[in-house]
């Protein structure tokens, strides 16, 4: 639909999953005792039966755009604690915003130690502040509320709006706790090393979830991404497979295919030069912020990426450079996460709008969904790109997605293992879909998270 058709949308829901293997979830012992239920009547009930929004926004470009315009009155509060990487190969600082209880902002405009330390010269995010060494060792609970972690989008933090209004539902009656893992270098973080993060950076996800399992060893945990942390979230969730640690996960507004996307906004003139150089001036500007510490890498060339003006010649400046990809194709090839889909195993719910400007409907995973029966696709047929904007400023996303967390988290019995019903015919079932497969193969295995055919050895 063009940007100046003055046709409404019709509102329509659609569901995609597999039609032939269902999983099965147990729902916890009620009057009638317990009864399963499936992931796809679970995600259909979560959902309202239409899509009707603010007709004033009548098509994907327009409800993108009104996302720029700043909105207030969705009061979430944050303590930060900063994590230093576990790993010796992805070295360095990021920071986690746990969801508190609101708090009166510092009377004194004098920055702390910690905030000197850790952030930019600008300061802290507006509503978040360091917790105090007392504070963060208090933190520790074997509480068994259910728990949110969230992962923002391209160059955003804890504080953006989108991701807001999901949370403040869940935790406005303290029925749930959540925190936001933030990307290195966002949200106002300084880095300590030449590490930044990239479309397939799970590394500061999977510590922070390892974290969590150990200092809340009774709560549940669940999952969210928005935009490009959804795509790293799908990354994560397909590399853990078996093991990981999370019961579900939400899926929203994923570019899946890098590369699809990225042809496509090179193709239309709003796409490349509105959104591609909007996504590319942000991030250049957070470049730019970290440039002393990102250009200790010798492969990074500073000049490069500032002459850069749209996103995919920032990506071909930087992320080549610092990750050694010979060229941006292969980066968003490598960093898609469409074939990480089939690797997880736990229940997840993914949301988009068919009429997504940044993340074409093209590259959306229509085949690969109805392949597992792990994931839902709930697809609208407006909405823009994390917009979905009603009529008053509400956001008609944050129904489904709250009322499935909440259902997951309160219905459904998580000490029960999820059923499938024909795990055979799940494409890439293994045990550990990180491993190789067993030299005495005998049989061709695609491995999703590695994208390629692993042949049997003669």
């Amino acid at each position: 639909m063009g940007l100046f058709s003055w046709a409404r949308p019709s509102g329509r829901v659609s569901f995609f999953g597999s039609k032939d293997n269902n999983l099965l979830l147990s729902r916890k012992a009620g009057k009638a005792g317990v009864r399963q239920t499936t992931l796809a009547e679970l995600c259909r009930t979560a959902t309202p039966a239409r899509c009707d929004l603010n007709p004033f926004l009548f098509n994907g470009h327009l409800q993108t755009c009104w996302t720029a315009v700043k909105f207030e009155g969705v009061p979430v509060y944050y303590k930060r604690r900063m994590f230093e990487a576990d790993s010796a190969t992805f070295r360095g600082q990021f920071a986690v915003d746990f969801v508190v209880e609101s708090y009166d902002a510092p009377t004194s405009p004098e920055a702390t130690d910690a905030e000197r330390k850790y952030t930019l010269p600008s300061g802290l995010p507006e509503r978040t502040a360091m917790f105090s060494d007392d504070e963060f060792a208090a933190l520790p609970s074997d509480d068994t509320k259910p728990m949110l972690v969230v992962l923002h989008g391209l160059s955003g933090g804890s504080h953006e709006l989108y991701l807001r209004h999901v949370v403040h539902p869940l935790i406005a009656d303290q029925g749930w706790e959540a925190c936001v893992v933030n990307s290195r270098g966002c949200a106002q973080t300084k880095i300590s090393t030449g590490i930044l993060y990239n479309a397939r950076a799970t590394w500061d996800v999977r510590q922070t979830v390892k974290w969590l399992r150990k200092t809340f060893p009774n709560r549940p945990l669940f999952g969210i991404g928005f935009s490009l942390g959804a795509n790293i979230l799908t990354n994560y969730l397909g590399e853990e497979g078996d093991a990981c640690q999370l019961k579900a996960a939400v899926i929203c507004a994923n570019p899946w295919n890098l590369e699809v996307s990225s042809v496509a906004l090179q193709s239309s003139f709003m796409g490349l030069k509105v959104y591609s150089k909007v996504m590319g001036a942000s991030m250049k500007k957070l470049f730019d912020q970290h440039a002393e510490q990102a250009t200790k890498n010798p492969r990074i060339d500073a000049e490069e990426i500032r002459r850069a003006t749209y996103l995919h010649e920032f990506d071909r400046a930087l992320q080549c450079g610092a990750w050694g990809y010979p060229t941006e194709g292969a980066y968003y090839r490598d960093a898609s996460s469409i074939d990480a889909l089939l690797s997880i195993r736990i229940p997840f719910f993914v949301v988009q709008a068919e009429d997504d400007p940044i993340v074409t409907a093209k590259g959306a995973p229509y085949q690969e969904i109805a392949q597992t029966p792990y994931g839902v696709m709930m697809a609208t047929s407006w909405g823009g790109h994390l917009g979905w904007f009603e009529f008053g400023g509400g956001r008609w996303f944050v129904k489904p997605v709250n009322n499935f967390l909440n259902m997951m988290a309160h219905e459904i019995d998580l000490d029960t293992p999820p059923v499938v019903e024909n795990p055979e015919h799940v494409p890439g079932w293994t045990s550990d879909p990180r491993g190789d497969v067993s030299m005495e193969s005998k049989q061709a295995n695609f491995i999703p998270t590695r994208r390629k055919l692993s042949l049997p050895i003669n």
